[in-house]
């Protein structure tokens, strides 16, 4: 039986603990510390990486000099042992992880969506985040719209493992784009109720990101309308590209 569990970095990270026996595996771990106080005594397996940043990478080098482990991501990171691109397939605790190319936040994005013992799980790093999304850093709107798309085309029942505790101030977000949504306000309440004991608010799932993600509703007639206000061209008629941009650059400054 596969256990997935946070392990808190730095101010708001998560890096995700995946465990079945004694094979111990970690996504993103941008700080070595904590990994290796929640291993204790047990070997690290393998390291899964989504993308460049700091944050997510770097604690790959102490790890990897502690434990001598394969480390799985984008060729762009210099400490991969084994570069995954879109479409590519492994095994991963006895069950088939695939790659799902997600530019926007950066280039290099991936994420890794897991089938085990019947249950599916994403690994999305800080593209797809509880009721929110991640900066384009590097991509254009479309890249990150179109990498949300096909994350939202996931089984609804997916879980949603994301790299932040950003779900409270995302949700604050989420009703002033969508005042009239009711799923947003009880799902808000439930967040700040967590959040209060302490507790994570993640994993999620696609179908209540689906209820309650602008970024991912950007065909709401609530959210169109809002993102049409925002748009200075007194003619606009956005496309969802287009809304996606306009919410994107609004959250920005939020």
């Amino acid at each position: 039986m596969i256990t997935i569990a946070p392990i808190p970095a730095f101010n708001d990270n998560y890096i995700w603990h995946l465990q079945q026996g004694s094979d111990h595996w970690v996504v993103d771990p941008g700080d070595a510390g904590p990994v290796i106080s929640a291993l204790g005594d047990a070997q690290l397996t393998g390291i899964l990486i989504t993308h460049h940043h700091y944050d997510h990478t770097g604690g790959i080098e102490s790890l990897v000099k502690r434990y001598q482990c394969p480390v799985f991501g984008p060729d762009s990171i210099p400490d991969v042992s084994d570069a995954l691109v879109d479409g590519d397939q492994f095994e991963l605790l006895g069950g088939n992880a695939c790659v799902l190319a997600v530019p926007g936040h950066t280039l290099d994005h991936i994420a890794i969506f897991l089938e085990h013992a019947g249950n599916t799980h994403l690994f999305c790093g800080d593209t797809l985040f509880a009721a929110g999304c991640g900066r384009l850093f590097e991509g254009s709107p479309e890249q990150m719209y179109r990498s949300l798309q096909s994350l939202a085309a996931l089984p609804k029942e997916t879980r949603v493992y994301c790299a932040h505790e950003y779900t409270v101030s995302n949700l604050h977000f989420a009703q002033a784009a969508e005042p009239d949504n009711t799923d947003v306000q009880a799902r808000l309440e439930h967040a700040r109720h967590l959040r209060d004991r302490n507790q994570p608010t993640v994993p999620s799932t696609i179908a209540e990101e689906l209820a309650t993600n602008p970024f991912l509703r950007c065909e709401s007639p609530t959210i169109r309308q809002q993102a049409k206000a925002r748009e200075t061209r007194a003619d606009s008629s956005p496309g969802p590209v287009d809304v996606f941009a306009t919410l994107r650059a609004w959250k920005d400054n939020f």
